[in-house]
Order: C-alpha cells, then sequence, then structure tokens
C-alpha cells in the first residue's frame, strides 16, 4: 500500500497539490502571455485577465471544496479523540466554523476579480488569510494538547513554527500594502499589472508580493503535517438490511420493518 492510500491522508496531499497548481498554472499562463511580470506579480493578479483567469477560478472553488473536506474530518477526528472535554470540543467546532469560512473567502477571491470587484476581493482575501491564520492558530492549540497520543513534540513545534511564518506574512503584507496605498494615494492599484524597477512604490510592491506568496505557501506547509495524522483515520461503512431477502422474497416476509435504516457510516 503507498502512503497516499493509507487510512485518509489523500485529502490533506489533494488539497496542498491541487492550491499550489492552482497559483503555479495560472502564474505560468499569465507570464507567457505577458499579462503579468514575471518577478513575483500579486497571485491575484495571475487570474485577472483571461484564459488564465477561467483557470484560476475553477482551480479556486475546488480547493475549496478539498478544504472543507480536509476540516470536516480534522474535526471529526479531534472530536473522536476527547469528546468528554468541553473546552477542547468548543475549541474544535471553532476551527471548524474558521475553516469553513475560510473556504468560502477562497470561493469569493476566485468569483470576483480583482480589477472589477476590489471590495469583494478584498473581503474574500480578508477571510481567506485573516481567518485561515486563526483556524491554523487553533489547530495549533489543539495539537498541543492532542500530543503524544496522536502525534510527537515535533509535529507540534512543526505547526508552531509555520504558524509564525503565516503571522510574519500577514503582519508584512498589511503593513507593506498599506504604505504603498498611502504613498500612490489616487493611482489604481487594483487594475496595475504592471510595475517598473524605478518606479515608485516598486520595493513596497515587491514585498507585499512576496508576502502574499509566502502567506500562501505558508497554508499549503501547514496542512502537509495532517497526512500523518490522518493515516491514523480509516473510513468504514457497515451495511444492515432489515427485510425480505433480496433473491427470494418470499422468505421471512415478517422480518421487514420500513423504520430500520439501510446504512450507517463512521470515521
Amino acid at each position: 500500500m503507498w502512503w497516499f492510500q493509507q487510512g485518509l491522508c489523500v485529502w490533506p496531499w489533494a488539497l496542498v497539490v491541487w492550491s499550489s497548481a492552482s497559483f503555479i498554472f495560472s502564474f505560468i499562463t499569465a507570464v507567457l502571455l505577458h499579462h503579468v511580470d514575471p518577478l513575483v506579480p500579486y497571485i491575484s493578479d495571475t487570474g485577472t485577465v483571461a484564459p488564465e483567469r477561467c483557470l484560476f477560478g475553477i482551480m479556486l472553488d475546488i480547493s475549496s471544496f478539498l478544504g472543507i473536506v480536509t476540516f470536516y474530518i480534522r474535526f471529526k477526528q479531534v472530536e473522536a479523540f476527547n469528546a468528554e472535554d468541553r473546552k477542547m470540543a468548543k475549541l474544535n467546532k471553532t476551527g471548524l466554523v474558521l475553516g469553513l469560512i475560510s473556504c468560502f473567502g477562497l470561493c469569493i477571491v476566485a468569483n470576483f476579480q480583482k480589477t472589477t470587484f476590489i471590495a469583494m476581493h478584498i473581503i474574500g482575501a480578508c477571510l481567506t488569510f485573516g481567518l485561515g491564520m486563526l483556524y491554523i492558530l487553533v489547530q495549533t492549540i489543539i495539537s498541543y494538547k492532542m500530543q503524544p497520543h496522536i502525534h510527537g513534540k515535533g509535529i507540534f513545534w512543526i505547526r508552531l513554527v509555520i504558524f509564525v511564518w503565516c503571522a510574519s506574512s500577514v503582519v508584512s503584507m498589511f503593513i507593506s500594502s498599506v504604505i504603498l496605498s498611502a504613498d500612490l494615494h489616487g493611482a489604481d492599484l487594483a487594475k496595475k499589472l504592471h510595475w517598473d524597477i524605478h518606479e515608485k512604490g516598486y520595493t513596497l510592491h515587491i514585498i507585499s508580493t512576496i508576502s502574499e506568496w509566502s502567506l500562501a505557501f505558508s497554508f499549503n506547509s501547514y496542512f502537509l503535517t495532517y497526512i500523518q495524522d490522518f493515516q491514523k483515520i480509516s473510513l468504514h461503512v457497515d451495511v444492515d438490511l432489515s427485510g425480505p431477502d433480496l433473491y427470494h422474497p418470499s422468505r421471512n416476509p415478517s422480518a421487514y420493518n420500513e423504520s430500520t435504516p439501510l446504512m450507517s457510516g463512521g470515521i
């Protein structure tokens, strides 16, 4: 059995690979068609102009679906680990809500382009990255409480380092973007896809874009740490048929019970 066939680890693996491909493919397409500069454009800029706009939107919508499934599986794993701890249960539910809203924000980013729906695009980005960072914080706290039963101390420290990486990227992107907007007040930065190295604000622009890419890959790196945990989860389905013999209906007709569920499953 291959490692990605163990348990349910295929979901975080698929989330990381697909999300990374969403950014990279749209970036390559936009650069080859000269729609953006090759030196670290904003991720959203690589999905602004057709045809990469369609690719960017569709792939991010699929990423949001993979994220929802991954977050829910993680929620059920933590719930099964310690169902009697009320504080852990509240923290776990909070993490699930933050994760689902973050996925919804990703859908907004995918379907509302930066150049035409700037307000909605910013809201989606704040939901995705802002609440996504809080989700990572909550899961890091949960990870601390789950050691060493589910994983070792090493996984917790890796997740803590990734959270610090994520938080520093958010702060760097926010500060550089605010200063850039103040320095170039009146300029339509949302529709600016090409920058000159000698142009005012270029350095702040590069800092902001590098921070955004760093933030995106810190998210993906965090979900890679789920793979080992998800390998311990198995999905099974129990089938319970209560009724006449399927091949010989005349046998034991009194055993039929309409209220009996046909299928039940559990993680």
